[in-house]
């Protein structure tokens, strides 16, 4: 069976046995939920389900950041451990209440390992790749200067119906001014900026 797509519902297909190698044989690659690529180096997602293994392999991630409390489960840590991929584990809190916060510390910490080019690739998730997710691309988009109209908006597209008025206020008053990393050096714009011919 494979996944197929009609009218934005997910349905399975069944084929025939031969029906890959009909089509010129290959694996079928399934993204984790939420995945879209942030930056150079810097995807996002929810959480990877081993359907995904395969997907997450093409992409040559040396690192994870994991956003949640909870233990990553063995069948995570064997993927990431046989691929050679570092887990860095954040352990924020599920919240939805109004007027919680996410903790300015660890998101400080896991800015640290995210902005250090030596852990690229790298993913970052969490349960759904909406909330706390968000928050740490947030600011991510802060250091890059995105303007807060459009973090909001990147935000709002990930969270949906869900979206939560702290995370925004969170990513709002977030302060950059003391991280040591600036926009021009971030990621592989850098590298970008150093192609173009003009």
């Amino acid at each position: 069976m494979t996944l197929d797509s009609y009218a934005g519902d997910v349905h399975t297909v069944p084929q025939s046995e031969n029906s890959m190698e009909e089509r010129g044989g290959g694996e079928l690659y399934v993204p984790p939920l939420n995945f879209a690529m942030v930056d150079n180096g810097i995807f996002r997602s929810g959480f990877p389900e081993p359907v995904s293994f395969s997907f997450l392999q093409s992409l040559r991630l040396r690192s994870i950041i994991y956003l949640c409390p909870e233990a990553y489960p063995e069948v995570n840590r064997e993927f990431a451990k046989s691929n050679g991929i570092q887990v860095f584990q954040f352990g924020i809190e599920r919240c939805k209440e109004p007027f919680v916060n996410i903790p300015d510390e660890v998101i400080r910490e896991a800015l640290q390992v995210l902005l250090d080019t030596e852990n690229h690739p790298v993913l970052i998730h969490c349960k759904s790749g909406k909330h706390r997710t968000g928050c740490l691309v947030g600011c991510v988009r802060k250091i890059q200067r995105w303007c807060l109209s459009s973090i909001f908006d990147e935000y709002q597209r990930f969270a949906a119906a869900k979206a939560r008025i702290s995370d925004q206020r969170f990513m709002e008053l977030f302060d950059i001014s003391n991280l040591k990393h600036s926009p021009l050096n971030f990621s592989c714009s850098k590298k970008y900026n150093n192609t173009i011919d003009y």
